[in-house]
């Protein structure tokens, strides 16, 4: 990225020779993202991130008197603009997990309206996640997709979570939308992409420039674009050398040390979930209290999504998933980077009894107290 910064600073749309080099610099971007979505070039839209990619999905398809079936379990970028549709007049559909965090497909076929078919004046819009950003699980998104082309509704996918974890490929997922951001690979933070299928009327959000084929106005973030293409890229080649069976071992050794724990139990057990992800319930523990104790052994984990950081709310999460509000603040997120070692999880197993007797001796509450 530093080049873009420092050397090569043109506007990737100006014709003069500074200008150019940056827009090389896009296009090569761009080719590595239509390899990773499996699509054309063409159907790759660059933007801030996974929440503008949710929110141009949402409000760009959908006007009052149209169909937007999503889940509780959603990212709060989609559960907040269905909110918004909603007091614009679209009927919003939410569906509710199983206890492990699953969706059930055919919960998303019961949901739909007859009268809604792609084409006609009121549309459908489904948007599922490819993986849950709290608890790892990855849903059935290509049974998903079938039943949307079944009844000829929208289909988007927030793979913010999933991408670069899990096999990706939007042509089998049957979506015609697809959000991805660049730091939950190992990218830069603020700038993100989105699948647009060919033929989608999607309205862009943002309006102005011709910029990204007048889907996304705005002077393109060279640096960042530059970023996101290399993170993709070493993330296609962690899905093909093994790095991700190897987090997702480490995972299952990190979660069976601190299940020996008592009275610990992981959220979202016996479901398919991302490699590098585990929630796990501390039973008679202040979640909250826990995260102080392990940041402070250098252990970075979190009480749920960190775009709800410093809420008191409990995890809607977890609470769609069936457990109580004292059950969802005792649980704790604990992600692992693909450059975590034996020697981190190690430490972590070393840390975390520690730290959970240490506070369950100080303060003894009973669940029944943590309301």
């Amino acid at each position: 990225m530093r080049p873009y910064w420092m050397e090569e600073f043109g506007n990737a749309s100006s014709i003069h020779l500074q200008g150019q080099k940056a827009r090389t610099a896009v296009d090569h971007a761009r080719e590595t993202l239509a390899r990773f979505f499996h699509c054309r070039e063409a159907e790759v839209v660059f933007n801030s991130g996974g929440t503008e990619g949710d929110n141009t999905a949402i409000f760009g398809l959908l006007r009052p008197g149209d169909h937007f079936i999503t889940t509780s379990i959603e990212h709060s970028a989609v559960l907040r603009a269905a909110d918004r549709v909603a007091e614009r007049g679209v009927e919003v559909t939410f569906v509710a997990p199983s206890a492990n965090g699953l969706i059930d497909p055919e919960r998303i076929r019961q949901a739909m309206r007859p009268a809604t078919r792609l084409g006609d004046s009121r549309r459908t819009l489904v948007s599922v996640m490819l993986a849950n950003n709290e608890t790892g699980v990855v849903q059935p998104v290509e049974e998903i997709g079938s039943i949307a082309a079944e009844a000829k509704a929208f289909f988007h996918i927030d793979a913010v979570q999933g991408a670069g974890k899990v096999a990706f490929d939007v042509r089998r997922f049957g979506c015609h939308l697809c959000s991805i951001s660049a730091h939950k690979i190992h990218g830069p933070k603020g700038v993100g992409a989105m699948y647009v299928r060919r033929g989608t009327p999607l309205e862009p959000l943002i309006v102005g420039g011709s910029h990204e084929r007048r889907q996304r106005a705005g002077t393109e973030n060279v640096p960042g674009i530059v970023g996101l293409g290399k993170a993709v890229e070493l993330a296609m080649e962690s899905l093909e050398d093994g790095t991700m069976e190897r987090i997702a071992g480490l995972r299952d050794r990190l979660e069976a040390g601190i299940l020996a724990i008592s009275g610990t139990d992981v959220n979202g057990a016996g479901a398919p979930r991302a490699g590098n992800t585990t929630n796990i319930h501390f039973e008679h523990l202040e979640g909250e209290a826990l995260v102080i104790a392990l940041d402070l052994k250098g252990v970075a984990v979190s009480g749920g999504s960190a775009c709800h950081s410093g809420s008191t709310e409990p995890s809607h999460v977890l609470m769609a998933m069936g457990l109580d509000k004292n059950a969802a603040r005792a649980s704790l997120r604990f992600s692992l980077l693909k450059t975590a070692t034996d020697e981190d999880v190690d430490h972590v197993l070393r840390v975390v009894p520690e730290a959970v007797d240490r506070l369950r001796a100080l303060a003894p509450l009973e669940a029944s107290t943590l309301s």
